[in-house]
């Protein structure tokens, strides 16, 4: 794991509120927390203002199914207890898919959840279990279980591979909060040079787009480090393969995407780059609208970044290659896995603008005020200095201390998003660029 010796003020949650939230995302995919009582509801509360207020959706939050054990479950077993609970659930709630996902106490008394989910086999609709014990990651890790889970049980074997189906892993519900703007931009991008696009969580899609995924010839991960274990459950089981390819933010980097993707996909490279071309100069002549205002009253800005593996380095290198921003440092808030951070760092190499932040990996909040002090020498009253300034942060909302004690603006996208409404937003491909351009010159003409 990363060298952080503790996790001040985490950005994410619990294995199980990982899942809960992919299933939140899924259209009438019921959980059934198996767990002591008060998980769902402390994890709705966490997650629900973290992910720019997602709300609970089709029977989910305060309405989650729960078997709440207590003591005696605890002392005797609570498998009793969860058989009941999934009967009545089927009986009171209508839904396309039942999941039953554990808490930690469930899972250390050895409740075996897998055999009491299988006693549901005839009924009308499936009923699955996904062990999910927090103990065995967080909320990012809970992601690729329940997905590894749907891989392996939910997921129809056997059928007819099609040349023109992708499948969409990487954006985490509810840990991005912007992950469904992401992946709706991302899916119109790829059907735009051709494709069908399983997202599974984006716009119109239903369970269905998830039980035909093993018709898909590839798999694209939007992510060095989320949905790699997803995916790779998804080659062992339906033999899909998959490529991991960074988060792009802006028209570089997404024409960058398009290209990769097109090399995997074996799409035709005319239509690719015709696609480019269309959008590229639809992005630049939204871009020109900000020429005057951005030299007229010098809107270059250092930066700051703080956030998760997929947005630190995309975010870094929009605003050095793209806004022509001075980022100085980059902190990556994630608990990772040693070999994912090389991977990370050389995300940080190659930008056209030859400007680099401090790139540092850090799960305690305090500390980036400490690696400031590394990426720019503070001013210790002498006569001449430079002083980093003007400057914008961009990260979470435990960055707002940092902010107001520099006395620069913020702009929040990683987890947790508690002082913004969203909703269709994205900052992924060409659209995603023209928003974080818009967001951030917003937050400094704010006043005028």
């Amino acid at each position: 794991m990363s060298s952080s010796k503790f996790v001040d003020r985490p950005r994410f949650h619990c294995a199980l509120g990982g899942a809960l939230f992919t299933l939140r995302a899924l259209q009438k995919a019921i959980p059934i927390i198996h767990a002591s009582a008060g998980c769902g509801h402390n994890l709705f509360s966490a997650s629900n203002a973290g992910a720019g207020y997602l709300g609970g959706g089709y029977c989910g939050g305060t309405a989650w199914s729960s078997t709440n054990v207590v003591e005696r479950e605890i002392v005797f077993g609570g498998e009793e207890r969860l058989n009941e609970q999934i009967r009545t659930t089927l009986d009171l709630i209508d839904g396309d898919l039942f999941v039953v996902v554990t808490g930690c106490m469930v899972e250390m008394i050895g409740d075996d959840v897998r055999a009491v989910a299988s006693g549901f086999a005839d009924s009308e609709v499936p009923v699955i279990a996904v062990p999910t014990p927090s103990f065995k990651g967080n909320s990012y890790d809970g992601y690729d279980m329940l997905l590894s889970g749907l891989f392996r049980d939910y997921v129809t074997q056997g059928l007819k591979k099609r040349a023109d189906t992708v499948n969409l892993l990487g954006s985490v519900p509810g840990q991005d909060a912007f992950y469904k703007g992401n992946l709706t931009e991302i899916s119109r991008l790829l059907q735009r040079i051709g494709f069908r696009v399983n997202t599974f969580f984006g716009e119109g899609e239903t369970l269905d787009n998830l039980q035909k995924a093993s018709e898909a010839s590839l798999t694209i991960v939007l992510s060095d480090v989320y949905g790699l274990k997803a995916a790779a459950v998804c080659e062992e089981v339906h033999g899909i393969p998959y490529i991991s390819l960074p988060l792009p933010v802006g028209a570089a980097q997404t024409s960058e995407f398009l290209r990769a993707a097109a090399v995997a996909l074996k799409a035709d490279a005319t239509t690719v780059e015709r696609v480019i071309r269309e959008e590229e100069a639809r992005y630049y002549d939204y871009f020109e609208r900000i020429a005057d205002i951005y030299n007229d009253v010098d809107l270059q800005r250092y930066a700051i970044v703080a956030g998760d593996a997929n947005y630190a380095p995309a975010v870094s290198r929009f605003l050095a290659d793209e806004l022509g921003w001075l980022p100085r440092l980059a902190v990556i808030t994630d608990l990772l896995e040693e070999e994912r951070i090389p991977v990370l760092q050389q995300r940080f190499t190659g930008w056209e603008s030859d400007t680099y932040p401090l790139v540092k990996f850090d799960t305690d909040t305090s500390a980036i005020q400490r690696y400031l002090a590394e990426a720019w020498e503070p001013n210790h009253n002498e006569r001449y200095a430079d002083t980093f300034s003007p400057t914008v942060l961009i990260g979470s909302v435990f960055e707002r201390d940092l902010a107001a004690k520099l006395g620069i603006p913020l702009l929040t996208l990683s987890f947790p998003v508690t002082n913004r409404i969203v909703l269709n937003q994205t900052y992924a491909g060409y659209n995603g660029g023209l928003g974080l351009t818009a967001d951030l010159l917003t937050t400094l003409v704010a006043g005028r």
